[in-house]
């Protein structure tokens, strides 16, 4: 009897109640759950390397490739249209022809037939045409402006299409240098290089100016009165006589005239007193005249005295002149250079020793 419940009791405990049938179940699903969770991270995992590659493989690749399409003549619109085909993109640069072609493509970069990846940017220079088309109205304005005006509207071009010839010149009340007629016309169409032929004012040859008197005056003062009158006064020089009571330096004698007005730009002699003998130690400025013979202007020049030493320059005096033979005196340090210029060129220089 005692081993039969013996038997049973052990029975009994090796048999869970329903508190443990509960509990083993939940643990069985959590272990399942966990398992699925865990599948579900590695199947993520998987799936963004796979992306990740496809990505990397599709970068690596790069973009599609093109060849670069032949525009070179084509007029502008219709080489972007083809540059938009090939999905390709472009810089465009604009630059002056001789010839009437405004808008068609002169070149591009890369060459056409190129292989290259879409998306890339062509490089195109296209052009604006001629500079000019017709002939412009150049009648008042100033010869040497339009001249400078022509010379550098067509720098770096093949062709010149305005070539001026040698002006003719007119007596005229309007200010000496002023364009009166011009042929061609304004308006003339340009389609070759064309000859403009200009009519140009000398100035009117009634004008007259009173005559400064320069006797006595030193350099300096002789300076300001070339500079605000219209007389050419034409210097030569003598050794100064101190028994007269000459000074160096200055003008001892010019030429006189029946009235005090002159016509403008008349010739005036003058005589300008040198040092008997020179100083050769450098302390005292040198005096002298300054010559020098130029081209003959059909009208009065703007021309400019200079003077350098030691790579520094200054400006002696500024004067209007015809041309041909000019004298101007100077009072320099010794090594000076004077030198002449006109028109922004040096014509002519001296070392003052």
């Amino acid at each position: 009897m005692d081993n039969q419940e013996n038997t049973e009791n052990k029975e009994r405990e090796a048999k869970p109640g329903k508190a443990g049938l509960f509990i083993s179940s939940h643990v069985e699903k959590l272990q399942a759950s966990s398992f699925n969770l865990l599948l579900t991270v590695a199947a993520a995992i998987v799936v963004m390397f796979i992306v990740a590659f496809c990505v990397f493989n599709a970068n690596l690749k790069g973009e599609e490739q093109v060849m670069v399409p032949n525009v070179v003549g084509l007029d502008l619109g219709d080489a972007l249209l083809e540059m938009q085909q090939k999905e390709l993109y472009q810089k465009v640069q604009f630059r002056y022809t001789d010839s009437d072609d405004a808008g068609k493509i002169l070149s591009q970069s890369p060459e056409a037939g190129t292989i290259t990846k879409a998306g890339r940017r062509i490089n195109l220079v296209v052009s604006k045409g001629m500079i000019l088309n017709k002939i412009e109205n150049y009648v008042g304005e100033n010869f040497d402006d339009v001249k400078i005006k022509l010379q550098t509207m067509f720098t770096g071009s093949t062709k010149q299409l305005i070539v001026l010839s040698d002006p003719s010149y007119k007596t005229d009340e309007a200010p000496a240098g002023t364009i009166l007629a011009q042929n061609p016309p304004e308006g003339t169409p340009i389609s070759t290089p064309v000859t403009l032929k200009l009519l140009v004012s000398k100035g009117s040859e009634y004008e007259t100016t009173k005559v400064p008197n320069l006797v006595g005056l030193s350099v300096g003062k002789i300076y300001s009165q070339m500079e605000s009158s219209k007389v050419i006064f034409d210097f030569s020089t003598h050794a100064a006589d101190s028994s007269k009571g000459e000074r160096a330096g200055t003008v001892t004698q010019q030429q006189s005239f029946e009235s005090q007005f002159v016509r403008a730009y008349t010739h005036c002699a003058a005589d300008f007193a040198l040092e008997e003998t020179v100083s050769t130690d450098g302390k005292k400025p040198v005096v002298g005249v300054f010559s020098a013979r130029t081209t003959k202007f059909p009208f009065a020049v703007d021309m400019v005295l200079m003077a350098e030493k030691d790579g520094k320059q200054s400006r002696l005096v500024t004067f209007k002149h015809f041309g041909g033979a000019v004298t101007v005196p100077y009072e320099v340090e010794q090594g000076t250079t004077v030198s002449l210029v006109v028109k922004d060129k040096v014509v002519a220089k001296e070392l003052v020793n």
